[in-house]
């Protein structure tokens, strides 16, 4: 690894740049802001590969982003490039239809001749080691202020071409009070765990939520795809099993969570291809999976990446941790969403799906409302628990009439 200018790395990404490379980038709250002005500045045309693109992403004539999440800057993108998948497969469009001619990562300062990704790990291992294989560039800023964590997040400098130095604070997500209806959503999911229960949340209030309503229960575990401030407060309650390892692929959370992660003997970051196996995550005891969605339809299928039509996130691990916890012994998979769109003046639960699905066959959907449980109901008895249990009570008769012309109400 030799530790260079940005003048230096802009020299070398220029000399790429009759390629039209792709570049694989740190995501989420890891992006290397620094690197990715660089590239944005120096090649006149290339793909950018990211999962969840923050605000101040770059947008300009010649940069093409792919996603596999979408994020807040990208969201009116015209250009982008949505690639409509479940998590745990990304990892294998490196080595076959998206191959990287650079991965640029965010990560720690080095120690015994490693660094550590920190709070993403997600795809990146795989987009190195397929870089690497392909003789790409793999460029890093270090960031005194990235937290050392464990597993799949460290990487042998040897692995790391190009590096800049730096130090930034990580942002954070903004911290959103939790209104009356997120707070009855979470204590009926929370109803839902048990002592001794593996839990995988999604991004969003409803997950924290629930989470902060199972301070009480004992020897949790947690195989996540992400990990909040949620877990870090479960575990300092003593709810989280001292004897039991955390997984999760990257951290999503405050400057609080970031420095509880760092050197966290206890929580282990490993890849996609690990985290959201639905294989493994079906080993796991008593898998909770708890999810968020837009919509659900009296099919019990999911919509929880389309707003009016247009892509807002993607599937993410939703369908690998739904698959994986109702393999799991004494697992569930359960949805939560409010059951009712305050500025449309329009129910969340719904007949039919107008946009594309991305699960379904949960345990239950649950709102403020209360806790519909459907699995292994029949198509009538799943739509009846929908519209008595989670349903809004002003949607109820005209889901009843729907739900009769689609002859979902007859006897079970």
């Amino acid at each position: 690894m030799d530790v260079v200018s940005t003048m230096v790395i802009a020299q070398r990404l220029e000399a790429l740049a009759p390629q039209e490379p792709r570049i694989v980038v740190s995501g989420n709250y890891a992006i290397p802001w620094e690197l990715v002005d660089v590239a944005a500045a120096t090649i006149p045309v290339f793909r950018y590969f990211i999962l969840n693109p923050q605000e101040g992403w770059p947008r300009r004539e010649g940069i093409i982003t792919e996603t596999p999440f979408v994020g807040a800057g990208v969201r009116s993108d015209e250009d982008l490039k949505y690639l409509p998948m479940r998590l745990s497969l990304v990892p294998r469009l490196f080595a076959s239809s998206r191959p990287p001619d650079v991965v640029m990562v965010q990560t720690s300062t080095p120690r015994n001749g490693k660094v550590s990704l920190g709070i993403e790990t997600n795809i990146l291992p795989a987009a190195i080691e397929e870089v690497r294989r392909r003789g790409g560039l793999v460029i890093a800023l270090l960031n005194r202020q990235m937290p050392y964590t464990f597993g799949d997040a460290e990487i042998v400098v040897d692995d790391i071409d190009l590096a800049v130095e730096g130090e930034r604070a990580l942002p954070s997500p903004d911290d959103r009070p939790l209104d009356e209806a997120s707070l009855v959503i979470g204590e009926n999911v929370a109803s839902l765990s048990n002592d001794g229960s593996t839990l995988q949340l999604g991004i969003g209030q409803l997950p924290d939520a629930a989470l902060d309503r199972m301070h009480h229960r004992r020897h949790l575990g947690v195989w996540s795809e992400m990990v909040s401030d949620g877990i870090m407060k479960l575990d300092r309650a003593g709810a989280i099993d001292v004897n039991r390892v955390m997984t999760s692929t990257f951290l999503f959370g405050s400057a609080e969570l970031y420095e509880w992660a760092h050197e966290n003997p206890r929580l282990v970051m490993r890849r996609t291809e690990v985290a959201n196996n639905p294989a493994r995550i079906a080993e796991q005891p008593g898998m909770l999976s708890i999810n968020t969605a837009l919509q659900v339809d009296l099919y019990a299928q999911s919509n929880a990446s389309f707003v009016r039509g247009r892509i807002y996130s993607g599937f993410g691990g939703q369908p690998d941790f739904v698959s994986g916890a109702l393999h799991s012994r004494g697992g569930q998979a359960v949805l939560a969403l409010r059951s009712w769109h305050d500025k449309t003046g329009s129910s969340n639960i719904v007949p039919l799906l107008h946009d594309p699905v991305c699960s379904f066959q949960h345990s239950a959907i649950v709102t403020e409302q209360g806790v519909a449980p459907i699995f292994g109901f029949s198509q009538q008895s799943q739509a009846r628990s929908l519209i008595d249990h989670a349903a809004h009570p002003r949607a109820r008769d005209e889901l009843s009439r729907a739900a009769q012309v689609m002859h979902l109400l007859g006897s079970d």
